[in-house]
């Protein structure tokens, strides 16, 4: 394993750390602050809202730039944010940190992939994006009880400080290990020091997106998302209200789901890398059936552990390959990559509201699994249109426009 890829999930793993740990310690930030319950819930929407933002204006801004120098200067940023964040005095400067620290997320994710498959042989792509992002699975498993624990025993703001320390020990490893010029096209690299506008600039970026392939790809994100982050909103729920855990369970059972983020991530890059298209419709229609049949066994303390690994493992197997397959129909275009982390976050927020519909229209705390799996069943579809448009060369190269 390259030692850049080390630093690379370094990074994904305190920039997740910071995504995830806030929801354990989001009452004594309350608290901390005298603000009411919804208030401090900013911490968290406001965050995911400047994830999507940041990964499109970002990654557009520093279109011209050396990736390397882009994912340094991203890193800073994030340790600029967790630092305002721990030494915040006011509520509204820890929002400040919260949405400076979240800017840097996507472009983050998307040209770090660019970057990390750079670093590899290409028949091993996706397993080094699955390198990179088993920083962020990780993060998912131990953010949560991370920011509880070091919250309880020695204050919120010390798990900022910790987050901190953690990004700058990320930016000290990118800038050291990363190689200049990784993840970047012969066109950069001829031309930055001759010519201010690079033939990929933003120019070339946006054109990425008259693939139809990059569109499909990019749907097939955002509804997978959608159908596995709906049901998962609400999971807590269906463990307390239909399965009989306790609510002290539910921190242990969103581990073992965590366990499976991880699993997945990292048997999906590597069935990715052996027949991409393959593994991504495999991996959905895995997803949509474990969501139906958690539906049904819901009631079922046993098959509920069984059925949450198994939600965490489907869910997280394609992601590897997706980010793959847009950046290869983009042409390496960081823009689509940044494309494909709005598209996640946007199916996260399309699939909580609609589990959060099922469940006001009173069909109870299965309904999400339901809409769920009907979700990423969709996604399925897409997903084969796709895989069979990229097997006829005409198809493949046709533009949406």
């Amino acid at each position: 394993m390259p030692s850049g890829l080390v630093a690379l999930a370094l990074g994904g793993f305190g920039i997740g750390l910071t995504e995830f740990l806030i929801a354990g310690l989001l009452p004594q930030v309350a608290s901390s602050f005298a603000v009411s319950e919804a208030a401090a819930g900013w911490l968290i929407s406001g965050y995911a809202l400047s994830v999507a933002v940041g990964a499109i204006a970002l990654t557009a801004a520093t279109a011209r730039l050396p990736r390397k120098a882009v994912l340094v200067g991203l890193v800073a940023l994030f340790v600029v944010g967790n630092l305002l964040s721990a030494v915040a005095p006011s509520y509204p400067v820890m929002l400040l940190g919260r949405i400076v620290a979240a800017l840097c997320h996507g472009s983050f994710f998307s040209l770090g992939s660019l970057v990390a498959r750079s670093l590899v042989a290409p028949e091993k792509k996706s397993r080094a994006v699955a390198v990179m992002f088993a920083g962020l699975t990780l993060a998912n498993v131990l953010g949560v009880p991370f920011g509880s624990l070091v919250g309880e025993r020695w204050g919120w703001r010390t798990a900022f400080w910790a987050v901190t320390a953690i990004g700058v020990c990320a930016l000290v490893g990118i800038a050291a290990l990363v190689p200049d010029g990784a993840g970047e096209t012969r066109s950069q690299t001829v031309t930055r020091h001759s010519d201010p506008a690079p033939a990929d600039g933003l120019r070339a970026q946006f054109r990425a997106f008259r693939s139809c392939q990059v569109w499909l790809t990019l749907t097939a994100t955002a509804l997978s998302y959608g159908g596995m982050f709906g049901a998962f909103s609400y999971i807590a729920y269906t463990f307390t209200e239909v399965g009989g855990f306790s609510p002290s369970d539910v921190a242990w059972l969103l581990m073992v789901y965590g366990v499976g983020l991880v699993v997945g991530n990292l048997v999906g890059g590597r069935a990715a890398d052996h027949d991409r298209d393959r593994a991504l419709v495999l991996a959905l229609l895995g997803l949509a059936v474990t969501l139906a049949v958690f539906g049904l066994l819901a009631a079922n303390a046993t098959a509920s552990v069984i059925l949450v690994f198994l939600m965490g493992l489907f869910g997280f197997a394609s992601v590897p390959g997706m980010i793959t397959r847009v950046t290869d129909f983009a042409h390496g275009a960081a823009l689509a990559a940044s494309a494909n982390v709005s598209a996640s976050n946007i199916g996260n927020a399309l699939g909580a509201w609609l589990g959060g519909l099922a469940i006001t229209a009173g069909l109870g705390y299965t309904a999400p699994l339901y809409v769920g799996a009907g979700i990423v069943l969709i996604s399925v579809i897409v997903m084969a249109v796709a895989a069979r448009q990229a097997k006829s060369p005409a198809q493949r190269t046709e533009p949406c426009m």
